[in-house]
C-alpha cells in the first residue's frame, strides 16, 4: 500500500476524517490508540452504561438521604423545644435562667460528640459512627420523655446533645466522600434539608399536641423525636462505607466495589480509586515526614491548611452568630414581642416560619451546583442583613408605640420569614458543604469536627444569652447586633471563601495551595472540565 493510500485509509476517499458537527473523543498523544472496530457500536452497550449511571445516581441519593436522617434529630429538637419550653416552664416551674440553660446547653454538649466523632469515624468508619449517633440520641430522648424534674431533664438533654454532635459532624463528611463532584454540593446539602424538615416537624408537633395537659404535652412532643433514629437502623442495611475511609484502611478492593456502585462504570471507578489512593499516599507520606499527629497538624497548620481552617471555621461561626438559632428557638418570644399573645396563635405562626425555611432550602439544593457557592452566599448574607435590620427597626418602633400592633406583627412575620428564607438559600447549607469538602483527606474528619465545634459553640453562646441580652437592651436592640454581624459576614465571604463548584475533593485541596486563587480566583477550567483532554 502506498503512502497516499495509507493516508486515506481503506481507499474510500476521506472516510477516516471526522464528520463535521459531531463531537469527537480527544486522545492524548502518548496514549495507546485503540483498534478500530468494524460495524456500528452496540446500542445495547450504550443503553446498559446509561442505565448503570442512572442507577448509581439513585443509589448515591438514597445513601445521602439515609445518612442525613440524624440531621432530622437536630432540627426536630430545635423546633420542638421552642414550643416545649412554654409548657415545661408551667409544669416544672423553671425560671428564665434555667430556660436559657435548657435550650442552649444542647449546642455546647454537642461539641463533645462532634470532637469525639472525628476520631471515632476514623477508627470504626463513617457508617457505624452514624449508627452510634442514633443510639446515643435515642437514649437521651427517652430520658427526657420520662423526666420527673429539671435535673433529670438536663441529663437527657446532655445525652441527646452528644448524639446530635456525632450526627451533624459525620453526615456531611460521609456524603462528601461518596458523592460525585458535579452533585456533591446538592447532596452535601441534604443534612441541612433534613434539619429544616426536622424544625418544621417540631413546630407541627408543638401545635398538634399543645391541647394536651401541661404535664403530658411536652413529653409527647419530645418522644416523637425518637422515631427518625429508628429508621437509621434500616439505613445501615443500605448505605456502604465511605470509599475514602476504606482506602485509608488498605481495603482497596472494597473501595472499588463501592465506587462502582457510586459512579456506575468500572472505568470511572478505577480512575476515581487511583485519585483517592494518590491523595491517601500523599497524606500518609506527609504524616511520616512530619511525624505529627493529625491534631498537632491542625493546631500548628501549614499555610495551606491555615487558609482552609480560616474559611471552614469562619463560615461556621458566621452561620450562628448572625442569630439564626435565636430566631428559631425563640420565635414565639419574638412574635409575642411583636404583639401575638395567644399560645396557639404563636405556635401556628412558627409553623409558617418552619415551612418557609424548608421551602427555601429546597431552592438552594437546586441552585448550589448550577449557580455556585459564592453567588448564593452573597444573596444569603445580604438578604439576611436587610431582614435583621428590618426586624430590629420594627420591634424598636413597636416598643416605643410608633407603629400599630397589626403593622408591627405583619413586619415582624415578613422579616422573620425573610431571614430564615435567605439563610436557607445560602448560609444554612453551604457552611456545611464547605466544611466537609475543603479539607485534605488526612485531616478531613477532625477538621470537619472542629468546624462543627465552632458552629455549636457559637450557637450555644447565642441561645444561652439571648433572653438576658434582650432584657438588657431589648429584643430590637439584640437583632440590630445580629444585623451588624451579618453585614460583616458579607465581607468575610468576599475575602476568604473561594468557589469550589464542579471540583473534586482532591482539586479543592490544590485550589487552596495557590494563595492568589484562594483569594477569589477561579481554578483553571482545564483542571476540572477537560482533565481528560489536557494533562498538566
Amino acid at each position: 500500500m502506498g503512502l497516499a493510500e495509507e493516508a486515506i485509509g481503506n481507499g474510500e476517499g476521506l472516510g477516516r476524517l471526522p464528520r463535521l458537527g459531531v463531537k469527537q473523543k480527544y486522545i492524548r498523544m502518548d496514549a495507546q490508540i485503540p483498534e478500530e472496530t468494524t460495524g456500528e457500536e452496540n446500542p445495547n452497550g450504550r443503553k446498559d452504561d446509561s442505565d448503570r449511571i442512572k442507577q448509581s445516581r439513585r443509589y448515591v441519593i438514597a445513601c445521602a438521604v439515609f445518612a442525613s436522617l440524624n440531621s432530622v434529630l437536630l432540627g426536630y429538637d430545635v423546633g420542638v423545644m421552642s414550643g416545649c419550653i412554654l409548657f415545661i416552664q408551667k409544669d416544672l416551674h423553671i425560671n428564665e435562667v434555667q430556660q436559657e440553660v435548657l435550650v442552649g446547653c444542647l449546642s455546647f454538649i454537642s461539641l463533645v460528640g462532634s470532637l469525639a466523632a472525628g476520631r471515632t469515624s476514623d477508627a470504626i468508619g463513617r457508617k457505624w459512627t452514624i449508627a452510634l449517633a442514633a443510639v446515643i440520641f435515642q437514649a437521651g430522648a427517652a430520658v427526657m420523655t420520662f423526666a420527673p424534674s429539671f435535673t433529670v431533664l438536663m441529663v437527657g438533654r446532655l445525652l441527646a446533645g452528644v448524639g446530635i454532635g456525632f450526627g451533624i459532624m459525620i453526615a456531611p463528611v460521609y456524603i462528601a466522600e461518596i458523592s460525585p463532584a458535579v452533585t456533591r454540593g446538592s447532596l452535601s446539602s441534604f443534612p441541612e434539608i433534613f434539619i429544616n424538615v426536622g424544625i418544621l416537624l417540631g413546630y407541627i408537633s408543638n401545635y398538634a399536641f399543645s391541647g394536651l395537659s401541661n404535664h403530658i404535652n411536652w413529653r409527647v412532643m419530645l418522644a416523637v423525636g425518637i422515631l427518625p433514629s429508628v429508621f437509621i437502623g434500616f439505613a445501615l442495611l443500605v448505605i456502604p462505607e465511605s470509599p475514602r475511609w476504606l482506602v485509608l484502611q488498605n481495603r482497596a478492593d472494597e473501595a472499588r466495589s463501592v465506587l462502582v456502585k457510586i459512579v456506575g462504570t468500572e472505568e470511572e471507578a478505577t480512575e476515581r480509586l487511583a485519585e483517592i489512593e494518590t491523595a491517601a499516599l500523599t497524606a500518609t507520606a506527609g504524616k511520616l515526614e512530619s511525624a505529627k499527629p493529625v491534631w498537632s497538624e491542625i493546631l500548628n497548620p501549614s499555610p495551606v491548611l491555615r487558609r482552609m481552617l480560616i474559611t471552614g471555621l469562619g463560615i461556621q461561626c458566621f452561620q450562628q452568630i448572625t442569630g439564626i438559632d435565636a430566631t428559631v428557638y425563640y420565635s414565639p418570644t419574638i412574635l409575642r414581642t411583636a404583639g401575638i399573645k395567644s399560645d396557639n396563635k404563636l405556635l401556628a405562626a412558627t409553623i409558617a416560619v418552619g415551612f418557609t425555611k424548608t421551602v427555601f432550602i429546597l431552592i438552594a439544593i437546586l441552585l448550589i451546583d448550577r449557580v455556585g457557592r459564592k453567588p448564593l452566599l452573597y444573596v444569603s448574607t445580604i438578604g439576611m442583613t436587610i431582614c435583621l435590620f428590618g426586624l430590629a427597626a420594627s420591634l424598636s418602633l413597636l416598643d416605643k408605640g410608633l407603629v400599630s400592633t397589626p403593622a408591627g406583627i405583619a413586619v415582624a412575620m415578613v422579616t422573620v420569614c425573610g431571614n430564615v428564607a435567605f439563610f436557607s438559600v445560602g448560609m444554612g447549607p453551604i457552611s456545611w458543604v464547605m466544611g466537609s469538602e475543603i479539607f485534605p483527606l488526612r485531616v478531613r474528619a477532625q477538621a470537619a469536627a472542629l468546624g462543627t465545634v465552632a458552629n455549636r459553640v457559637s450557637s450555644g453562646l447565642v441561645a444561652m444569652s439571648f433572653l438576658s441580652i434582650c432584657n438588657a437592651i431589648s429584643v430590637g436592640g439584640t437583632f440590630f447586633i445580629f444585623g451588624v454581624l451579618s453585614a460583616l459576614s458579607v465581607a468575610f465571604m468576599y475575602r476568604f471563601v473561594p468557589e469550589t463548584r464542579g471540583k473534586n475533593l482532591e482539586q479543592i485541596e490544590a485550589l487552596f495551595g495557590d494563595e492568589g486563587e484562594w483569594e477569589g480566583k477561579e481554578m483553571e477550567l482545564s483542571n476540572v472540565k477537560y482533565e481528560g483532554i489536557v494533562n498538566k
